[in-house]
């Protein structure tokens, strides 16, 4: 059976490896991915032999360019109850509170900051670029600028959603902010992502895991506050299927990398 995410443990240093595998459609997730790396974090829960993860995307074009346009998503009827479908594909939403890091080549925007934002912290190579597309298809951007907000400084972040397409943030300004917190020669992300997780496998479960708790506690308050005002932000601001759907195939100038 063909499957949207690989994982792969080694049992011998406690690591596993997390990886996103449709690269032919640059890892953006579909509702197969979505329910896979589900089932992925609630199997790595109960695994203890499996004490540190790194995250990562199959090829080289994109670490994941977030939610596959092609997704269809079911929806209530009622607008009180629709359904994001990213919500729940991180780890920390899953309850898993091992150490994740997440191991950054090529594209990563929109969606993929469900992923980046309950990541403990990020590796990239110098090929990574960051940009959130929503403003420019007519969306808002209220879930991904929630949790990045937790990692980047608020000018930032609000110019990188602001900006759309226009413009990506290159892995040198990503280092210098603080969201990349180690920057390597291209595709020596991996490696070096995977090296920092078997020092934490290393190291005591109990006292590792605990601190991976203490340290999302200190910013779930605020994510969750953030996030009991998307559903309303997102019926509110987003345009209409059919005229986000113009605005993605509009031809638009390219972009700048600052």
């Amino acid at each position: 059976m063909t499957t949207a995410v690989r994982l792969a443990t080694d049992k011998d240093t406690g690591v596993a490896v997390v990886t996103l595998d449709r690269p032919a459609r640059l890892n953006a997730i579909d509702l197969t991915m979505r329910d896979e790396l589900q089932e992925i974090w609630r199997e790595l829960r109960f695994d203890d032999t499996v004490r540190a993860i790194v995250l990562t995307g199959a090829g080289e074009r994109a670490f994941s360019t977030g939610l596959d346009r092609d997704a269809v998503v079911p929806q209530p009827g009622s607008p009180f109850m629709s359904d994001d479908p990213l919500l729940r594909i991180g780890p920390k939403s899953n309850d898993l509170f091992k150490p994740v890091i997440a191991a950054v080549r090529g594209m990563a925007c929109g969606g993929a900051f469900y992923l980046l934002g309950e990541s403990d912290f990020l590796v990239a190579d110098t090929t990574a670029a960051f940009f959130d597309p929503h403003t420019t298809y007519g969306m808002v951007s209220a879930y991904e600028s929630v949790l990045m907000t937790q990692r980047m400084p608020y000018g930032e972040v609000a110019r990188m959603m602001l900006m759309g397409t226009a413009e990506r943030i290159s892995a040198q300004r990503a280092h210098d902010i603080g969201l990349v917190s180690e920057l390597t020669a291209p595709g020596e992300a991996l490696a070096a992502a995977t090296a920092c997780a078997a020092v934490l496998a290393a190291h005591p479960a109990e006292g590792v895991q605990g601190t991976v708790r203490a340290l999302w506690a200190a910013k779930e308050q605020a994510i969750a506050a953030g996030f009991a005002q998307a559903p309303h932000l997102i019926a509110l601001g987003n345009l209409p299927h059919e005229r986000q759907a113009g605005l993605f195939t509009a031809r638009r100038p390219g972009f700048r990398t600052r």
